[in-house]
C-alpha cells in the first residue's frame, strides 16, 4: 500500500495476457459531475459505454461517448510494441498489446498498467479531474534506455449518446494540431481540447471502422461500432519523467501531470480519512476502504431550480441515471457510512424539490423532461433516509425544516395518491396498483406486460410504511410535536401486518389482497419485516423469515428475487433483452439485498460476526466484474457469474452500511441495544433495533 492507498486488486500476467479473463474484469473511475471513463484490463472495447471519457454534454446526465482510445505504440526507430489492444468485427484481435502487460492493478481508485518487452518496462496511468471533464492517460519509461524510444499515439474519438452506435461519417469535426494543441469541433458545441506533454499533434482525419463489442452482443444488442481518429501524439519517453496525453471539454490550459495525478490520488486519501474521522471504528480490511472509495463514484453534482449545489447519485455503472428508490436506498451507505454528511443532507434537499402528491421521482427528470412517479416506495425509503441522516448527525435544524414535507408524505399515502396507492382503513396497510404499471422495486416491464406486477399489498411496502410511521413518531418527540396520531397509524399497520404471516412455510406471504388473492411466492421482499430498524413481527415470526430466506433464496452474493422452488426461476440471466428482463426478478440474485439479509440474521442470532462474515464472497469478488466495487446481479444458479452493471450504487451502499453496523455492534450488549438518536429508549411494542 501506497500514499495509504489499497492495492490488494492486482494482477500478473497469467490474468492480464489471458484475453478472456483480462476482458471480463473492468476499471471505472467518474469526475463528479456525471462523466466517467471505463475500460477493461485488456485495452480493449467490450462495451459501448468504454471509452477515456463519457461527458455530460447536455446537462444534467445527457451522457456523450467523446474520447474512445488512446492507442499507443512505443517505438526506438527500429522496432515497435504495441501497448493496446483491438477486437475487431470477424473475430481478430490486432494488435494483441496486452500480451505485453506484466501488471495491473489499482491504485486506490486509479487504473495502473505496466508493460515489459525486451528489458524495457514502461507504466501507464488513467485518472480524471474531479468537478470537471478532464481525463488524463499518462505513461513514464520504469526501465530501458534512457534517450531514443518515442510514443506514438492515436487519439480516437466519438460524438454519439453512450447508448448508442457511430456510422462513419455520422460526424464531420473540425480539427486543428498546434503544437502540442489539438483542437476538435462539432457542431452541436462539443468541444475537445487535447494537450500533450512532453511531445506534439499531427492531425489526422481517418474512420476506424468495425470495433467489435461482445458485452453488447451478449445483451442481444447492436455489438459493433467506429471511432475517428483525429490525430496522433508524438512524445519522447525518458527515465522516471511524465509524459502523456490530456483531453479536456473546458479548456487547452497548460497542465502538470504529476500535480494533478497527486491530487487524484490525495483525494482518494482524504475520503479514507474521512470515513475514519467519522466512524466509531477506526480500523478496516482493505476491501472496506475500497468500497468506501467506489462510494464517491456514484455521488455527482446535479444542480437543481433553488440549490446550485445538489447532489444525487447514480445508480449505477455503466449505464444507469439517477432514480429516486435507488438513491434513498444507497444513501446511508454511500455518505453516512463514509462520514459525508453535508452530501446525505444535499440528495435530500435536492430530492425534496421533486415530491409531489406525497411522491419521489421514480426516474430523475433530465432537462426538459416530465418526472417519473410510477414507484410506491421511493418516498418511504425518503422518510428512512431521512432517519438515517438524523441518526447519524442529530441536526435538528435541518429536521425541523424537512418535517412538514414528511408528514404530507404521511398524509398522501393515508388519504390516497396515483396508481392507486393508499391505505386500506380496515387493515391500516398500504394497498397499490393499476393495470399496466410497475410500483415496486421488481419493476419489469417487457411492451405492455408488467413482469412481476404485485397489485395489492406488497410486503416489502407495508414493512417500509410501519417504519416510515414510526420514524415520524420519534421525529414528533425531536421536536416537541405530538407523535400520537402517528403511534395510532403504527399501531394499526402493525396489527395488520399479521395478515402476512404464512402458517405453512413459516415465512411471509410476498403481496396479500392481490386480484388473485394471497401471493405464497417465495422471494426476498419479506427480509425487510426484520432488517429495516422497526419490525412489525415478533422474534419468533422473524426467525421463520430469516431461516425461510436462508434456506431458498440466499447465496454467495445475495438473495435470489424468487426460489428455484417457483415454476417460473430463472436460473441465468442471459440471452436477449426480452429473455434477459424476464429472469430480472424471476431467480436473478441481487447484492444488495445480501446487507439487509445480515443485519436480519443478526437482529435474530445477535451474532455480528457471523453475520459479517457473508460478506467474505464480496471481498473476493471485488478481484472480478467491476474492479473494487460490486456488481447490480448474479445468476440465481452456481457458479453465480455477476450480470447487469458492473458497478452498482445500492449493491455497494447497502453491503458497506450494513458492515459498519455489524462492527459496531461488536461493542454493542445485545441486539436489542438501540444506538438511534442517543437518547431514545427500545419501543419493545414495535421491535426497533440497532
Amino acid at each position: 500500500m501506497r500514499r495509504g492507498l489499497p492495492e490488494n486488486i492486482r494482477f500478473g500476467r497469467e490474468t492480464c495476457c489471458d484475453l478472456a479473463q483480462a476482458e471480463r474484469r473492468e476499471w471505472f473511475i467518474s469526475n463528479g459531475v456525471g462523466g466517467y471513463a471505463a475500460g477493461t484490463i485488456a485495452g480493449t472495447l467490450t462495451r459501448r459505454y468504454h471509452g477515456l471519457l463519457i461527458a455530460p454534454v447536455k446537462k444534467p446526465l445527457g451522457r456523450y461517448l467523446v474520447f474512445a482510445k488512446a492507442d499507443a505504440t512505443l517505438t526506438d526507430g527500429r522496432r515497435a510494441w504495441p501497448l493496446f489492444s483491438n477486437r475487431w468485427v470477424g473475430g481478430a484481435v490486432e494488435p494483441a498489446g496486452h500480451l505485453n502487460i506484466e501488471s495491473f492493478r489499482l491504485e486506490g481508485r486509479m487504473p495502473v498498467w505496466t508493460f515489459a518487452f525486451d528489458g524495457i518496462r514502461v507504466e501507464t496511468r488513467v485518472w480524471m479531474e474531479h468537478g470537471g471533464n478532464t481525463t488524463y492517460v499518462a505513461y513514464r519509461l520504469l526501465l530501458g534506455p534512457s534517450d531514443g524510444l518515442r510514443l506514438d499515439i492515436d487519439i480516437l474519438v466519438n460524438a454519439r449518446d453512450y447508448h448508442g452506435n457511430t456510422e462513419p461519417g455520422d460526424f464531420d469535426p473540425f480539427i486543428e494540431a498546434d503544437r502540442d494543441i489539438l483542437r476538435v469541433a462539432f457542431r452541436d458545441d462539443i468541444n475537445l481540447y487535447f494537450r500533450a506533454t512532453g511531445g506534439s499533434f499531427e492531425a489526422k482525419r481517418v474512420w476506424i471502422e468495425n470495433f467489435d463489442l461482445p458485452a453488447e452482443r451478449e445483451r442481444g444488442l447492436p455489438d459493433n461500432d467506429n471511432n475517428l481518429c483525429v490525430g496522433n501524439a508524438h512524445l519522447s519517453l525518458k527515465g522516471g519523467e511524465w509524459t502523456g496525453v490530456t483531453l479536456s471539454l473546458d479548456d487547452d490550459s497548460p497542465v502538470d501531470l504529476e500535480t494533478s495525478m497527486l491530487r487524484f490520488l490525495s483525494r482518494d486519501v482524504d475520503l479514507l480519512k474521512l470515513a475514519k474521522k467519522r466512524s466509531p471504528v477506526k480500523c478496516a480490511p482493505w476491501w472496506i476502504d475500497s468500497l468506501i472509495l467506489a462510494s464517491d463514484s456514484f455521488l455527482f453534482a446535479r444542480p437543481v431550480k433553488g440549490l446550485a449545489d445538489g447532489e444525487s447519485v447514480i445508480a449505477g455503472y455503466p449505464w444507469f441515471g439517477d432514480w429516486g428508490r435507488d438513491t434513498m436506498i444507497a444513501l446511508p451507505g454511500l455518505t453516512l457510512a463514509t462520514g459525508r454528511h453535508a452530501d446525505a443532507l444535499k440528495i435530500l434537499e435536492t430530492f425534496a424539490r421533486f415530491v409531489d402528491k406525497g411522491m419521489l421521482p421514480n426516474r430523475f427528470p433530465g432537462d426538459g423532461e416530465t418526472a417519473e412517479y410510477n414507484s410506491v416506495d421511493a418516498s418511504l425509503w425518503y422518510i428512512l433516509a431521512w432517519r438515517a441522516y438524523i441518526e447519524a448527525t442529530d441536526d435538528r435544524g435541518s429536521l425541523e425544516s424537512a418535517l412538514p414535507l414528511l408528514r404530507e408524505i404521511i398524509e398522501w399515502y393515508g388519504k390516497g395518491t396515483r396508481y392507486g396507492i393508499g391505505m386500506d382503513e380496515s387493515d391500516g396497510l398500504l394497498r397499490s396498483g393499476e393495470p399496466g404499471i410497475q410500483l415496486t422495486w421488481m419493476d419489469v416491464k417487457i411492451g405492455d406486460r408488467v413482469v412481476t406486477p404485485r397489485t395489492g399489498k406488497a410486503v416489502e411496502v407495508n414493512a417500509l410504511w410501519f417504519n416510515a410511521l414510526n420514524t415520524i413518531v420519534e421525529f414528533s418527540g425531536l421536536t416537541g410535536a405530538s407523535p400520537e396520531p402517528y403511534r395510532k397509524l403504527a399501531d394499526r399497520a402493525r396489527s395488520g401486518f399479521q395478515r402476512f404471516i404464512n402458517s405453512e412455510n413459516g415465512g411471509l406471504y410476498d403481496v396479500i389482497d392481490g386480484p388473485e388473492g394471497n401471493d405464497p411466492a417465495i422471494r426476498p421482499n419479506q427480509i425487510f419485516a426484520v432488517s429495516l430498524p422497526f419490525s412489525p413481527l415478533d422474534r419468533g415470526a422473524q426467525a421463520g423469515v430469516v431461516r425461510l430466506c436462508g434456506r431458498e433464496l440466499l447465496t454467495s452474493y445475495g438473495l435470489r428475487s424468487l426460489s428455484p422452488s417457483h415454476p417460473d426461476y430463472r436460473p441465468y440471466y442471459t440471452g436477449g433483452v426480452i429473455e434477459r428482463d424476464s429472469a430480472y426478478h424471476q431467480g436473478t440474485v441481487w447484492a444488495w439485498l445480501l446487507g439487509h439479509y445480515a443485519m436480519a440474521e443478526f437482529r435474530v442470532t445477535g451474532n455480528p460476526v457471523e453475520s459479517q462474515a457473508r460478506f467474505e464472497p464480496i471481498r473476493d469478488h471485488l478481484f472480478d466484474a467491476g474492479l473494487g466495487t460490486v456488481s447490480e446481479i448474479f445468476d440465481g444458479s452456481p457458479p453465480h457469474h455477476p450480470r447487469g452493471c458492473p458497478a452498482q450504487a445500492w449493491s455497494v451502499a447497502c453491503i458497506l452500511e450494513a458492515w459498519w453496523k455489524l462492527e459496531r455492534a461488536k461493542g454493542v450488549s445485545a441486539p436489542g441495544d438501540s444506538v438511534l438518536l442517543g437518547s431514545q429508549n427500545v419501543d419493545s411494542r414495535h421491535g426497533r433495533r440497532l
